[in-house]
């Protein structure tokens, strides 16, 4: 069993804050993945399911942000299991806006709810990094992650929660770079691109309408162009040239 946590701050207040996109991404492998109806459980809400043969608890601590340790040490005590058990969604400072990266053990670089985690568990979690940007200046930081994500970004978050679902059973069965590639399918799909030695949009062949070079019509390529004459000598005497002149 595992249990994918999601860390946020409980309230219809700061539901579409930046700091509460681990909350989003547990919701989003809930409602596309069938899992159970979340319940209170572990001083958070929980729901149960299956990602492939995985059973995994998502668990969303209710305790605010810098007690989420108290929820995650009590969920994971209870179903007897190791830190590596244990992933962490959250929102990451140092990633620009849609990045997402897997990270295990480590540090908590200052971050409320994984400083709580690592007292109640230690650090040998996993956590799914996932970029929110920085405002610049360290004091704008509260109030960054505190306010609502923009209007302008909708697009690449929805785009990372997709991404997320799409590879929540790969991160489950333990496969981060098949979850990564999952990811990066969805925030930035491959383009499209034309086979080698293909002429790129815009440019001219031979042949083709709006061409330069001249092209020929249907059966003029097996019809030789007839040779300029070549100019002959005028053997005349210059009286025979004036005599002429006057016929």
């Amino acid at each position: 069993m595992q249990i994918f946590v999601g860390l946020g701050n409980p309230g219809g207040k700061y539901a579409k804050t930046r700091h509460n996109i681990g909350f989003m991404a547990v919701d989003r492998i809930a409602e596309d993945h069938g899992f159970s109806p979340w319940r209170a459980r572990f001083q958070g809400e929980v729901a149960e399911g299956r990602l492939g043969t995985e059973k995994v608890l998502l668990l969303k601590p209710q305790t605010f942000m810098n007690l989420s340790g108290q929820s995650v040490g009590e969920a994971m005590r209870f179903f007897k299991l190791e830190p590596g058990d244990v992933t962490v969604f959250h929102d990451e400072l140092d990633l620009a806006p849609g990045k997402c990266r897997v990270k295990t053990g480590g540090g908590h670089a200052g971050h409320n709810g994984l400083r709580s985690i690592h007292q109640h568990i230690g650090e040998a979690y996993h956590r799914i990094r996932l970029g929110i940007g920085h405002p610049g200046r360290k004091e704008a930081v509260a109030g960054y992650v505190l306010h609502e994500f923009a209007k302008a970004e909708e697009g690449w978050l929805d785009d990372l929660m997709r991404g997320i679902s799409d590879g929540a059973k790969a991160l489950a069965s333990g496969d981060k770079p098949g979850f990564q590639n999952a990811v990066a399918l969805r925030v930035a799909p491959p383009r499209s691109s034309q086979g080698t030695g293909q002429k790129g949009a815009g440019q001219k062949t031979a042949g083709k309408p709006g061409s330069n070079t001249p092209t020929a019509k249907d059966g003029d390529a097996a019809k030789p162009q007839a040779a300029p004459e070549a100019a002959t000598e005028d053997s005349r005497s210059p009286l025979q040239k004036l005599a002429d002149k006057f016929r």
